[in-house]
């Protein structure tokens, strides 16, 4: 029997005495948010009559994520992520503010730290004995479409079997394998030597996998690349590429894939190719140009401040 009493005065008033919006002190937005999300769930309690055993359960449920580390993964994996972008895009398009790279999720494995280098890095330690060879380079333009020299651009990846460092249980990986800070050249360019990455799944075991499972839907994402891309007078940029001809490109189950971020990877196995980069076999080379969008008036309207790993 499905009983009907969320919209009665004493549900209602219970509802703004749990938010304390009857009480002194304490956060105004926190009472706000949290009365309207008490209310979303009180409604679905009774809307789809979720039974008690049904509610524990996902209290059970939330204790196992928290205990596994997986609310960052759990996120993009429900398409969060992607909503807070689309927000992003509707507000830009409200501002008249195009053009620029398209943005999309950070995800929950970036860390603070890594070593800078100037115009060129090497982010491979060369331990990845699986790895292919990869280039990647490109031009970092501002607004007005001229390059900007002095850009910062942070990278990061996966190795062949689909872990970041300082994230990986084999704890096969050195710190900050796989990550650099690269700082423009005069010319508003950046170059990087790395491995092709792979993508990576969900752990099959872990409670994000679980729920997918319920849903239908599988857990894995395509090889990509982050970047962070930051400049004076310019917002930052959260993007990542997606490695060309990689099965999973459009079924991210992270919503990442975007247009414009699925830049060609050109295989080189040719003697001038090869020397021309100083290296010692074939390699795969990736091009890809970013354009920074300006401020809103004079404010970064792009900063998220979200709790990151620091090494």
């Amino acid at each position: 029997m499905s009983v009907q009493i969320y919209s009665t005065p004493e549900v209602q008033d219970f509802l703004r005495l749990a938010s304390g919006l009857q009480q002194e002190g304490g956060n105004p937005r926190a009472k706000q948010i949290v009365h309207r999300l008490l209310s979303d769930l009180f409604k679905a309690i009774e809307d789809l009559n979720i039974t008690p055993d049904e509610y524990w359960a996902g209290i059970a449920y939330l204790n196992q994520l928290g205990a596994r580390g997986e609310a960052g993964l759990l996120s993009p994996g429900l398409g969060l992520d992607r909503y807070f972008d689309m927000r992003m895009d509707a507000e830009d398009e409200a501002l008249g503010v195009a053009g620029g790279t398209p943005r999309t999720i950070e995800g929950p494995l970036y860390v603070a730290g890594a070593p800078v280098e100037q115009g060129v890095a090497r982010l491979d330690d060369g331990s990845d004995k699986q790895g292919h060879t990869l280039v990647m380079h490109g031009t970092v333009r501002g607004a007005d479409g001229q390059p900007v020299p002095g850009a910062t651009v942070e990278v990061w990846h996966a190795n062949t079997k689909g872990f970041y460092s300082h994230f990986d249980p084999t704890g096969e990986q050195q710190p900050f394998n796989m990550r650099r800070t690269i700082v423009t050249d005069d010319q508003g360019r950046y170059k990087f030597r790395s491995i092709v990455p792979v993508g990576y799944g969900c752990p099959p075991d872990g409670p994000t996998q679980a729920l997918l499972d319920r849903l239908g839907r599988h857990g894995n994402r395509p090889a990509h690349i982050h970047f962070f891309v930051t400049a004076d007078g310019h917002r930052k940029l959260t993007t990542q590429i997606n490695i060309d001809g990689d099965p999973l490109v459009y079924d991210d189950f992270a919503y990442a894939t975007r247009e414009g971020l699925v830049p060609p990877l050109v295989e080189h196995s040719d003697e001038a190719s090869i020397r021309s980069e100083g290296l010692d076999g074939p390699f795969a080379e990736i091009v890809f140009d970013i354009a920074l969008s300006p401020l809103v008036e004079g404010i970064d309207n792009q900063i998220v401040d979200r709790p990151r790993l620091a090494a």
